[in-house]
């Protein structure tokens, strides 16, 4: 069985509303800001209704910054590029449930290339789907807006299904990190770590803080940090 201590929050930005023409610029911006990893929204334009990065993007800034990045891969027939995002230097790879006809077989892929294994479920999407799959999963990423697009509203309703996830990955024997994204700002984080998410996405609401990033990335680890405890 996993460990009962609590553990660490882990604040994580993600980059779809950073100024591209300075990618790398403000990546070192966010490291500097005291994040724990960058994640890259990567859109297909088929599975959800934009268009992002390619691994070529995501290898140039790379070598800009040492923080880990991860890829939320929002692509249909995801096993095709993983393998380009793990050269890319992206270290955790999130795949959607429900673009993957073998999942298991997706994510031995990724654990096979070296990268850890996480999985994205769309707010529609039951936590039984990733049920069999436990002893592949480093991290379950429970989506709180319908992917595809930054400045989203929060969906508070999946603060239950957020609660009901951490108790199945609970019966795990290794701990697996519950990521929310979508929404997530001084308003929202707190229901969110309350439910028992220790790992949290900000775009929007960070890139806006009147303070700056470092400030932004403070104040949602504080309130995060808090709001967890009292589980």
């Amino acid at each position: 069985m996993p460990t009962t201590s609590t553990p660490a929050i882990k604040i994580i930005p993600s980059v779809l509303p950073a100024d591209f023409a300075r990618l790398g610029d403000e990546c070192r911006a966010l490291e500097q800001a005291g994040v724990d990893r960058i994640q890259f929204d990567v859109m297909d334009g088929r599975f959800v209704p934009n268009l992002t990065f390619g691994p070529d993007v995501i290898a140039s800034v790379r070598p800009a910054v040492s923080v880990p990045f991860e890829a939320h891969l929002m692509i249909e027939q995801p096993d095709h590029l993983i393998g380009g995002f793990i050269d890319a230097g992206c270290g955790l790879i999130i795949v959607h449930e429900e673009t993957c006809a073998h999942l298991h077989r997706t994510l031995a892929l990724i654990k096979d290339l070296g990268a850890s294994a996480a999985v994205a479920l769309n707010p529609h999407t039951p936590i039984d789907r990733v049920a069999h799959v436990l002893d592949l999963l480093d991290m379950v990423l429970v989506m709180t807006v319908n992917p595809g697009f930054g400045g989203q509203q929060y969906i508070a309703s999946m603060e239950p299904k957020v609660r009901a996830m951490r108790e199945l990955l609970d019966t795990a024997e290794h701990w697996i990190d519950l990521e929310v994204d979508g929404g997530i700002s001084d308003a929202t984080v707190e229901g969110a770590a309350r439910a028992g998410a220790n790992v949290l996405i900000s775009g929007s609401w960070l890139f806006r803080h009147a303070d700056g990033l470092a400030a932004a990335v403070s104040e949602l680890r504080t309130l995060a940090t808090a709001a967890y405890a009292q589980r």
